[in-house]
């Protein structure tokens, strides 16, 4: 209970945090109350959720696809590494996506989520088990750690569809969503 609550802790942080560098970041009026150029208004739509949103989905997205990762050396069921498979290519897509709203929204990737253990993130620990397991144990902790990140990414995407600005990561947030639950729904054939 007490690292859940050091986890939430962790989270308004990092929240907060992306709020205050989103506020330094974005677009101020122009002197005299001449309208802002295009890239200043293009960078204004984003709001904290946008810029929070995508600087915390990097990192998780990041950690799932290290998992994928190990899945050809340590997989015992072909389908469990055809899955994991075609979920790291899912997972490279998604990143790009991420990293150009990202780069779309004038934020700097500062990583402020590096190190960090959040629900439904694949954790550091988890990856150090994974790597040091092989077949049915390897397998059993790949799916569900994915089912976790992936049950996460569509409560993340939800909140940015109903909080975002920005329709560049609103519509992100619903494609992604989309694609979780096609991931959670191959998760559920295995």
């Amino acid at each position: 209970m007490q690292l859940r609550r050091h986890v939430l802790t962790l989270w308004s942080v990092c929240a907060a945090a992306a709020a205050l560098l989103v506020a330094g970041c974005t677009a101020q009026p122009a002197a005299g109350g001449t309208s802002p150029t295009t890239a200043e208004s293009r960078t204004s739509a984003f709001n904290a959720t946008d810029t929070a949103w995508i600087l915390l989905m990097i990192p998780m997205a990041e950690r799932a696809r290290q998992l994928t990762d190990l899945a050809p050396s340590r997989s015992a069921d072909p389908a469990v590494a055809t899955l994991a498979a075609e979920t790291g290519a899912t997972l490279r897509e998604d990143l790009r996506r991420l990293r150009a709203a990202l780069k779309l929204s004038g934020v700097p990737d500062t990583h402020p989520h590096e190190g960090h253990d959040m629900p439904g993130m694949v954790g550091l620990e988890t990856l150090d088990r994974a790597a040091a397991t092989e077949g049915r144990p390897f397998d059993r902790i790949l799916t569900d750690a994915l089912r976790a990140h992936f049950t996460r990414s569509r409560l993340l995407c939800a909140g940015e569809q109903n909080q975002g600005s920005a329709v560049e990561a609103t519509a992100l947030a619903a494609a992604l969503a989309k694609s979780a639950a096609q991931q959670i729904s191959g998760l559920d054939t295995l």
